[in-house]
Formats: structure tokens, C-alpha cells, sequence
């Protein structure tokens, strides 16, 4: 008897498995949706290529013996010779601290270290904003900060 009731219920097992597949399957299922990982913070690509791009040549920051000249550090510009804004604009990007603008790297390094700037090897200056007042610092916090979440 024992026999029998295994064998039974062995037999109806497929049949189970079918009909809950065949009901939970009608129909194609919707796209799941994907998480997105976070927000980005997006910058001005024009602003940039007709201000700041312009502030960071005048100052020096592309020619071969800084950045223009491969990359020094964690920044690395085109050579003022041959300029390629898209590398200029995405490395540019990766120096900004949207949460402290002022404390981004692209502001802090050229900012002289008397007016609360970091250590940079080329802090003369030639090369670099003396004060925050200073009208090219002034426009490239602009720029930072004109960015936006996305």
C-alpha cells in the first residue's frame, strides 16, 4: 500500500509542476527595472570649452612641462599646441568635488597656499590664482557650481 501511494503521488508530481509553470507563464513578463546606481553630476560642456578650457592655458596648466606634457599626478590636459577639449573637458571633470566645490582639486591645486590652496609643484605666481577673488578662480567655481545632478 505504502507502494502504491509513492507511485501515485509520483505520478501527479509532473502534472503539479505543469500546471503551476503553465499559469505563472502566460505571457511574456514586464522589462525589469534596473537600478540606476546613483546620480551623476553634470557639468557644462560649452562653458567649459569657452571659459574654462581657455583660463587653464592662460595660466599655463596645458604646456609640455605640466600637464600638457602627459599626465602629473591625477590631471593631464592636451598640449596647448593640440588641443583636444573632450580630453580637456572629461579630465577636468574628474578634478571637481561637487559636494565642496571649492575644495576640488581643478580650484585647490592652482589656488596659491597662502590663500588656503593645496601643495602643487607649480604654485608661483605665474601659474597660479593668488586669492579666491581672483576673477579666473572666480569663474571656474562658477563652473563647478553651475553643475548639476542627474
Amino acid at each position: 500500500m505504502r507502494r502504491a501511494t509513492n507511485a501515485a503521488g509520483a505520478a501527479l508530481l509532473p502534472c503539479c509542476v505543469f500546471a503551476i509553470v503553465s499559469v505563472g507563464c502566460q505571457g511574456p513578463s514586464a522589462d525589469p527595472v534596473v537600478p540606476s546606481g546613483g546620480r551623476q553630476y553634470v557639468m557644462d560642456y560649452t562653458e567649459f570649452s569657452t571659459v574654462v578650457d581657455p583660463i587653464l592655458t592662460a595660466h599655463g596648466c596645458d604646456n609640455l612641462s605640466c600637464h600638457g606634457g602627459g599626465i602629473r599626478g591625477t590631471f593631464e590636459l592636451s598640449p596647448a599646441n593640440a588641443k583636444d577639449v573632450n580630453l580637456d573637458f572629461t579630465q577636468a571633470c574628474l578634478q571637481v568635488n561637487p559636494a565642496d566645490p571649492e575644495s576640488s582639486p581643478l580650484l585647490a591645486k592652482p589656488l596659491s597656499e597662502a590663500a588656503g590652496g593645496s601643495a602643487h609643484a607649480g604654485d608661483s605666481p605665474s601659474v597660479s590664482f593668488p586669492s579666491t577673488d581672483d576673477p579666473d578662480f572666480q569663474a571656474i567655481l562658477a563652473w563647478i557650481q553651475a553643475g548639476e545632478y542627474q
